[in-house]
């Protein structure tokens, strides 16, 4: 990928402020095109009466439920008669007159023009600029106010299925780099290793393909997750090709790494050693992200930036030196663990009010920081203990088919429910055991280093156009454009 491809995809989409001028006429109109295009965040007014749409949304749902008063907003193209969709109870289309009526109180302007502002992605405005065009409007770009971030929108990637792993923890903050592929490429890779099979992930994957099928219908919503399954069954068929596991210790695949009953010493030290590769990488991450938000001052001292970088590969040096037994590595190391602890008690003395209990706030928190680094790498241990268990259970199972399967016909039958059974049993339990703590991992080791402030959601206003033969509205073909 070239490095400007590369970058743009590490980034948030680009924001800017604009400002929507159109003929006082034409407001409703260009409001329509607004909402259907879907990608403008229209400014609202802080307080403002309810509507004429609004209030008879709110008696029309008061009269009771009904399929009607669940179903989505949507707007006319042409201003609907309103007591005309309060006697036929067409809340659909108040609730869309109700929010182009919010939206359009946030308008301001003097005489024939008026204007609203709100923001949208820059690569989106030639085409809203052309639709408002169409009704004698423009789109506008204005400096964005100071002292105020743009919303934040994560790229709609090939790996827009990873996005909700970083929005369930929060929203960056829009100087952040956007970080949903590598987390989930980092979350099924952790998942591959506890649940490394090559029987299982190969169900993991087969289910993906249900998904993108659109099977079962009941599960159709869920199907925009079929690459992460996909993903996440791939990563487990790889571990289990290393692991020499097909639906247990089979025996049908060649140990081609370790097997997890047989060495879990050294998968414990190669899960350890992963952990604190990813911590660093998390560090580096938060670094940029610190210096992005508030420049090289704030981004130095951090703990979760330069600081705590310096800090966290002087140790990881200071301990392999120790490990290998190589004295000078292990010297250089301490010292750099010890320039980035000085550099982040500097940040967090800052940070204080001064004086006594200040020092006193600073030592406690530096002590933290120290206990973090060991326990949050040795936390990745449980990538190892669970690839073991995972193994184990499987090879129980296996070794009870086995067992049963040398005593007659009976013993066959038995054999192969109790394979079925178990098979299904260790991968429901531990596809849930793998899924919750690669996700706590991802969440409290590796995300607590990238975010520092929160972002805020970029939220487009987007109301579909109603395809409806009501006589209400009065329904007439949009212009070209």
């Amino acid at each position: 990928m070239p490095w400007s491809e590369w970058s743009e995809a590490m980034t948030p989409v680009r924001m800017r402020r604009v400002a929507v001028v159109v003929p006082r006429a034409a407001l409703r109109a260009a409001l329509v095109r607004i909402a259907q295009e879907g990608c403008v965040e229209l400014d609202r007014a802080e307080e403002s009466a309810p509507g004429a749409a609004a209030a008879r949304l709110q008696r029309v749902r008061g009269r009771g439920a009904g399929p009607e008063n669940a179903a989505p907003a949507v707007l006319a193209s042409a201003a609907p008669d309103l007591d005309l969709l309060e006697r036929r109870g067409s809340a659909s289309l108040l609730a869309g007159e109700a929010e182009l009526e919010e939206r359009a109180g946030a308008a301001v302007g003097e005489g024939a023009a008026v204007a609203l502002a709100g923001w949208c992605p820059a690569a989106e405005m030639p085409r809203v600029a052309r639709r408002l065009a169409a009704v004698g409007g423009a789109l506008l770009p204005l400096p964005s106010p100071r002292g105020t971030d743009p919303p934040t929108q994560l790229r709609p990637h090939r790996t827009a299925s990873f996005t909700p792993l970083v929005t369930a923890y929060g929203t960056p903050a829009y100087a952040d780099l956007d970080p949903s592929w590598p987390a989930g490429l980092t979350y099924v890779a952790m998942f591959g290793i506890m649940f490394g099979d090559v029987g299982h992930g190969a169900l993991l994957v087969l289910g993906a393909l249900a998904l993108r099928l659109g099977r079962p219908r009941r599960l159709a919503r869920l199907r925009p997750l079929w690459p992460f399954l996909a993903g996440a069954g791939v990563a487990s068929m790889l571990a289990g090709a290393a692991y020499g596991e097909f639906f247990g210790p089979t025996g049908l695949l060649p140990v081609l790494w370790l097997s997890p009953t047989a060495e879990p010493a050294r998968l414990l030290a190669a899960a350890v050693i992963l952990g604190a590769a990813l911590l660093a990488l998390a560090h580096l991450s938060g670094a940029v992200n610190r210096v992005r938000e508030g420049g090289w001052g704030a981004g130095l001292y951090a703990a979760s930036g330069s600081a705590g970088l310096l800090f966290y590969l002087g140790l990881a040096a200071a301990a392999g030196g120790l490990a290998l037994h190589r004295a000078p590595v292990a010297v250089a190391g301490a010292a750099l663990a010890a320039a980035g602890l000085a550099l982040v008690a500097v940040g967090l003395y800052r940070d204080t009010a001064g004086g006594g209990p200040g020092l006193a706030e600073t030592v406690v928190r530096l002590f933290d920081v120290v206990v973090r680094a060991g326990t949050n790498t040795l936390s990745f241990a449980r990538l190892a203990a669970f690839g073991l268990t995972h193994a184990a259970l499987a090879g129980l199972v296996w070794r009870g088919t086995t067992a049963l399967a040398g005593r007659g016909g009976a013993g066959v039958v038995g054999a192969v429910l109790l394979f079925v059974v178990g098979t299904a049993v260790t991968f429901g339990l531990e596809a849930l055991v793998a899924g919750v703590q690669a996700l706590r991992l991802e969440f409290y080791e590796l995300f607590s280093r990238l975010f520092g402030a929160e972002g805020r959601p970029f939220r487009p206003w987007r109301v579909p156009r109603a395809e409806s033969a009501d006589p209400a509205v009065k329904v007439v073909p949009c212009s070209p454009g």
